[in-house]
């Protein structure tokens, strides 16, 4: 196995070690700012399983450029992967809210046609009254729920943020514990 990992696959072994144990970072911190109880420490123990090995051969191999290219590019690489597998995952929900001076009330019967549930409410706005409808969504569900309020209202002013905690409401009628 050394002789393998001292030659010209070594740095390229590294490198996707890399990739993966980063990724598997982005992905964990994520499920533990979601509250994934469960499922975090799982990926923590893979994840530092699979560091330990990279970080013990790019150090075993110091004297090699090529070894600490690899370690430091799968670390570059892995940031990457891990967006795009925490983008694709799409884990927990979001907030959506819409600004329409003209089509709020159609906005809330579309989310709610659409199997969302909507609250709306009137507000002023820079250019006079406005409606306000306020969605709690999958994040996976937030392209589709814009898609559908942009093409009944182009003009909406949409706005997304992270949800850290649910209590109550249609989604969750039970306490959660």
């Amino acid at each position: 196995m050394e002789a393998l990992l001292l030659g010209p696959l070594g740095p390229i072994l590294i490198f996707f070690m890399r990739i993966c144990d980063v990724s598997l970072a982005t992905v964990r911190m994520l499920m533990i700012m979601r509250n994934h109880r469960l499922l975090a420490p799982l990926v923590g123990l893979v994840e530092v399983l699979i560091w330990i090995f990279a970080a013990g051969t790019a150090i075993r191999h110091l004297d090699s450029p090529w070894h600490i290219l690899g370690y430091a590019g799968g670390f570059a690489a892995g940031n990457w992967v891990g967006m795009l597998l925490e983008s694709r995952l799409a884990l927990g929900m979001a907030s959506v809210q819409v600004f329409s001076p003209t089509h709020g009330s159609q906005v809330v019967k579309l989310l709610r046609e659409m199997g969302l549930g909507a609250t709306t409410f009137t507000g002023q706005g820079m250019n006079g009254h406005l409606e306000v409808v306020h969605s709690v969504v999958k994040r996976r569900d937030i392209r589709t729920a814009m898609a559908a309020v942009h093409r009944l209202d182009p003009d909406a002013f949409v706005t997304v943020s992270e949800v850290s905690a649910i209590q109550y409401g249609w989604l969750f009628p039970k306490r959660q514990k």
